[in-house]
């Protein structure tokens, strides 16, 4: 369904830090950079056939984080939901909402982990359990 998934930042270079640490943990190697004639610099990170990419916003403005956004990474265990958490934390992102770990609902038993990168996007770790 998705083609990509892209997110501004303010500073790049945090974002490279951060992302290369957090998406490292997912099996995803350092990204592809490119960088345009008026300034905006794109990171994209390729793995399992997605793409995810870290730019500066191409109008110039800010990056903000959408009130109501969160991307989602598909994690392979509980253990690795822990370490994407770990790696996001240590490089500079903010942990929010509740601890790494399982959440019962309706549709199951899922372990979660929520932070916010160094600009503020909201970022989900996502295994579903059994």
């Amino acid at each position: 369904m998705f083609s990509h998934v892209m997110v501004g930042s303010n500073d790049i270079e945090a974002s490279k830090k951060f992302y290369d640490a957090v998406l490292g943990v997912l099996g995803a190697g350092e990204p592809m950079r490119d960088e345009k004639e008026d300034g905006t610099v794109r990171l994209f990170y390729f793995h399992n056939d997605s793409i995810f990419s870290v730019s500066t916003p191409i109008d110039g403005q800010p990056a903000t984080a959408g009130n109501g956004s969160t991307v989602g990474f598909a994690c392979d265990s509980l253990e690795q939901i822990q370490a994407l958490h770990d790696a996001a934390v240590a490089n500079g992102g903010t942990t929010i909402e509740d601890p790494p770990g399982p959440r019962t609902s309706n549709i199951g038993t899922l372990n979660l982990c929520y932070f916010r990168d160094p600009s503020g996007n909201k970022i989900c770790g996502l295994h579903r359990a059994g």
